[in-house]
Parts: C-alpha cells; structure tokens; sequence
C-alpha cells in the first residue's frame, strides 16, 4: 500500500508516467486457420507472432525505442525488463536491452524481473519506489513476452507476443499521475512452466478461473476501494489483464464496472501478451484518455496487483502518435502454421546454412559500439559520416580524429538492394540484402525485414530494428535490420 507522492521539503513531487512506448509484431495468425490445422471450431480474431528475428528481447527494445519520441534516453537513470520468456537463464537481458537502447553504462542501473506474468507491474511498482527515493531519477520500465502453449491448446489460440514501455519519475509533464498502488500475495499452482520447458502448464481450467485470477482480483479490487475510498463508478477507464476476454468480463462485473468503462487489452487481436499485456493495456488507454480522467489498473500472477492513476495534461502528445493503432494497421497475415511451428523450434524445418563461424565473445564485446548501438562515426576534419567507426577517416585520412553518432533511431532512405530467393532458412529462404543512406550521408549495408516483396523500391523510407541473427557461438547474436516505417511516419 502506497500512495505515489514524495515530498522535497515542503513540496510534494508527483510521481507517475514520463512516456510510453508499445509494439505489436509484423506478423500476425488468425485463429481460423489455427482452428482449421486441427478440425476445430472456427476461433475469432487473431494472435500476435513473433517473426522468427524476435524474441522478448527485441521486441522490448522495440517499445522502448518509443518512449524516446518524448523523453531524452541521456535523462534515464535505470531500466528494468520484465518477461516469462527471455532467452537467457543466466545473463542480465536488461543491459544488453540498455545497450541498444544507447544508454551510458556509467550511469543507467538495470534489472530484471521474471518467473510471473505480473513481472511487468512488479517492475513499474519497484520504479516507483526508486524514482520516490531519490528526486528527480526516471527508470525506464519495458515488459515483452513470446509464450508457448501446446499445440492444439486453447493456450496456443491465446497467447500472443508483444511489448510495452513507461517511463517512471517525477516532476511536472506527466502523462499520467499513479495516485495509489496495493497488491495481494497468492500461492497457487494455476498456471506455470517449469525449468528448461517451452510450454506453459495449467490446471483444470474452472479451478485457474475461480481460484486463481477471479479470487485474487476481486480481492485485490476490494482492497484498493477499502484503502482509498473510491468505487467502481469513480474510474472512468479500466484496465484488467485476463487470459481471455470472457475471464476480464466475468472480473469487471464481480467488482462493479461495467463495460463501457474497459479498456481493450488486444486480447482479440494480439491474444494474450503475458508480462506485457497490463502495460499494453494501459497505454491502449493512455493513447485514447483526457486530461482529469481516471483510470485504473490490474494484473495477475501469483496474487494481484492494482494501482490508480489520474490522467495529466501530458498525455496531449499521444493523441497524434498512437503505436497501437498503428501497428495493429501495418502488420500482415502469417498464412503459414507449419511456419509458426518451425519459427517457434516447436516442429523445426530443415535448418539453413548461411552462417558457419562461431562468433567471439571478445569480438562481440569490442564492437558492441557498432552492432548493438549502431554507432557510426563523423570525421572531425572533414565532416565525413562512416559507418561502422572508422578510426582512419576514408574522405580525408586523418587518424582517430571522429565523434560517434547514433544511428539506430534515424529513418533512412533505401539505397540499393538485392533479392536471393534462396539464402535465408529453409522456412523463410527470401533475404532481402539492403543499403541504407542514413541522414548524416554514411550508407548502412545490412538486411531487410518486415517487407512485402514487390514494395521494396530505392528511395522508399526505412527505419532500423533490433533482430536476433543467429546463435553460433552458443549464445543469441543481434544485430539491426531495415524495415519499412512502422514505428514512426518520415
């Protein structure tokens, strides 16, 4: 129990939402054609899937790379990352998600939150206390996951990927305020995955609904109102995170809301993103709210936590920069289950062979500059914009006389290309070999991502993503990718 304001001798500094983020993958499958790959009744609507370059790593670095659109990385004192799903059982995603996000490792502190699919609120409620502790500190708080249910489950129909991002801290031109947050603590074998397997498990289903998310968020509800004297008619939005719809209704109307005041968590049309979905959900709402309105916000796993937040004057420029509505209108229909099968290593296609040197560890390390944060490097002397840093300019040949430059949140202009039908996997041969003229005039050679084949052109604008390119050396290897404009209009 909390309430979001700290006082700076005799002033209260308000606590709350700096900027958001969100990200829905290119791709997406339709719950008919994963009905009909087992004889099944017809599903509606359609799950999030990511491409076979993401995982919950990339993709929180993608939601990210939204909350830069209105507030300065260089301002940020930490970043947290929470998931079920991230690829290391052992190594801090959070710092390699810094480094793409070209964050100073002098200063930016990171953790990693897991093991529930509550870890994305977790993460915002531990940078609320951070950013209460020490005045004028912003945590920068990213959440994605890429869940696994058996095929043929309704997990498998339900579970989709995705990924979320706020900024916490304080101060004025906030989005919006967190007035309040309260949590209750539940043991319970409802839904889990156990060490080193690729499926979620569940128990009978009537005791995960009653048991687990219907008790645990009636209790939680019931507290806030107790601990802050509101009811359900004071909100004028909420935000639960369910499994599926039918479960998020039968909670809004145990607690007394009724349906006008829910907000969609993309459980239609993304499916259930595990430790993102609640933040999805809240900037799903932030995205369409007014200053002065209320709104509260709950999630599960392993009990529950709920929180209030008051809409500020801040939130005015969302209005005309929406991802989710965005994304949701650029993606594209993955026609193919066999290929969602093989992207997941759930039935695998005959591997590709593009790739056979390990790569080094040293190497990766030394270059991260250049591979992970897309440095390039501009001559001091003459001006010239080389990408990757170049200690011996190619314009004028001075030596170690260079600034570095950012380049991974430039859009581009397409270059030149070229198509080889048949240098990628087996399940996806097409690879789209890329140069890009970023605005400084350096050209980027990479590959391209995201496409529809015929309307790849020279000249068209792209912009850059963080994809995962192989895992030669026993670990995932990143890199950026081109992709035509989703994250944001030239």
């Amino acid at each position: 129990m909390r309430c979001a304001e700290r006082k700076r001798g005799n002033v209260k500094m308000k606590l709350g939402i700096q900027s958001v983020g969100a990200y829905l993958p290119y791709r997406y499958l339709t719950r008919a054609a994963l009905s009909a790959a087992w004889g099944g009744k017809r599903g509606k609507g359609e799950k999030s899937v990511a491409d076979v370059d993401e995982d919950s790593v990339t993709m929180a670095v993608e939601a990210a790379m939204g909350c830069f659109r209105f507030f300065r990385r260089e301002e940020l004192d930490g970043l947290y990352f929470a998931s079920t799903t991230g690829p290391y059982s052992e190594k801090l995603h959070s710092a390699l998600i810094a480094v793409a996000c070209d964050l100073e490792d002098n200063k930016i502190y990171t953790a990693d939150f897991a093991a529930s699919t509550r870890a994305g609120t977790n993460a915002l409620r531990s940078a609320l206390d951070a950013a209460g502790a020490v005045p004028g500190r912003s945590i920068l708080v990213t959440a994605a996951d890429a869940r696994n249910g058996f095929p043929k489950s309704p997990q498998e129909s339900g579970f989709g990927d995705g990924a979320a991002a706020v900024v916490i801290g304080g101060g004025e031109g906030l989005m919006a305020q967190i007035d309040y947050v309260t949590s209750v603590n539940e043991e319970i074998n409802d839904y889990w995955r156990n060490a080193g397997e690729p499926y979620t498990r569940h128990a009978e289903g009537r005791f995960c609904d009653e048991e687990g998310y219907l008790r645990e968020m009636t209790l939680v509800l019931k507290k806030l109102f107790q601990e802050t004297g509101l009811d359900p008619k004071d909100f004028d939005r909420v935000v639960l995170a369910a499994q599926n719809e039918k479960l998020q209704q039968k909670a809004a109307a145990k607690a007394g809301f009724v349906p006008e005041q829910l907000v969609d968590t993309l459980l239609l049309n993304a499916g259930d993103t595990g430790a993102a979905q609640a933040l999805l959900g809240l900037v799903n709402a932030l995205e369409q709210a007014r200053p002065g309105e209320r709104i509260l916000l709950a999630d599960y796993g392993s009990g529950a936590t709920a929180m209030v937040l008051t809409v500020c004057e801040g939130v005015a420029a969302l209005h005309k920069r929406r991802q989710i509505s965005r994304y949701l209108a650029s993606r594209t229909e993955l026609d193919s289950y066999a290929r969602f099968l093989s992207w997941r290593g759930i039935a695998p296609a005959e591997p590709g062979g593009a790739f056979k040197l390990p790569a080094s560890t040293a190497q990766t390390w030394r270059e991260q500059n250049i591979n992970i944060r897309l440095h390039g490097s501009v001559c001091k002397k003459c001006g010239a914009a080389l990408y990757p840093v170049s200690r011996v300019c190619d314009a004028c040949g001075s030596k170690d006389e260079y600034d570095e430059f950012r380049a991974s949140d430039h859009i581009c202009k397409l270059y030149t290309f070229s198509v080889d039908q048949y240098a990628g996997r087996s399940d996806d041969p097409l690879i789209i070999q890329a140069v890009a003229e970023d605005p400084t005039g350096s050209r980027i050679y990479t590959i391209m991502t995201d496409f529809v084949r015929d309307e790849v052109a020279v000249g068209m604008d792209v912009e850059f993503t963080f994809r995962r390119m192989h895992e030669l050396g026993d670990f995932p290897n990143y890199f950026w990718k081109l992709r035509p404009l989703r994250r944001e209009e030239g």
